[in-house]
Parts: C-alpha cells; structure tokens; sequence
C-alpha cells in the first residue's frame, strides 16, 4: 500500500490543551472545519519582530504543520527557527483574555509582549 501524499514537515511550537480547545470552539461557531491556525513572525513592534496568530486555509510551501488533538498548527519555513520551542496558549483572566506566547527564543520583548528580538 503506498502513500502518495507528501509529508510535510514539522515544527516546534506547542499548542496547549486548553487553548486547542478554544480553537475548536472558534471554529465551530464559524461552522468551519477548513481552517489551521497559523503562527508567524513578521518584522515590526517596538522590540523588532511581532507575532501573526490567525487562521488560514492554505498551506504553502515550505509550512511546517502539526497536529494537535485535530487542530492544525502551521509554521511558514522564515518563521520556523524564530518560534522553536515557543508554547501557545489561552488566558482566561480578569486582567487578560486571549491567546498567549511564551517563546524562549524571545531576548527581550516589549511592555506589551506583541513583539521581541
């Protein structure tokens, strides 16, 4: 039995349970089941390179995808060495609510943690 599709190749970035959960619960209440959450960096910010977090129905070449509980994570080929080890998860807080990055390739970062160098 061969396997005709390409593999690609992996990542990294940890995508949390609790926040693969969210995911989910977004994109059912889009009703769709045809998009990844796609994580890149991008030059800009104050400290230099900011974080892109949305969800895509493309994968392109050289993106590096994984899988978590069902919820594709992709990784573009530029940003796959910025976020090595870098773990995505979801606050659920009073002072917070949103996606949250904790990347240990991050030197310094800004007040506002939307970008590093």
């Amino acid at each position: 039995m061969s396997d005709t599709t390409t593999e690609l190749p992996t990542h990294e970035v940890v995508l949390t349970d609790v926040a693969a959960a969210k995911v989910k619960s977004l994109l059912e209440q889009e009703g769709r089941d045809d998009l990844r959450l796609r994580i890149a960096v991008q030059p800009g910010g104050c400290s230099g390179l900011i974080y892109q977090l949305y969800f895509d129905d493309r994968i392109l070449d050289g993106d590096a995808v994984r899988d978590f509980g069902g919820v594709e994570v992709v990784v573009d080929r530029m940003s796959v060495p910025y976020l090595a080890g870098a773990t995505i998860d979801f606050a659920d807080s009073i002072e917070r609510q949103g996606f949250t990055i904790d990347n240990p390739n991050a030197q310094n970062t800004c007040a506002c943690g939307e970008s590093f160098h």
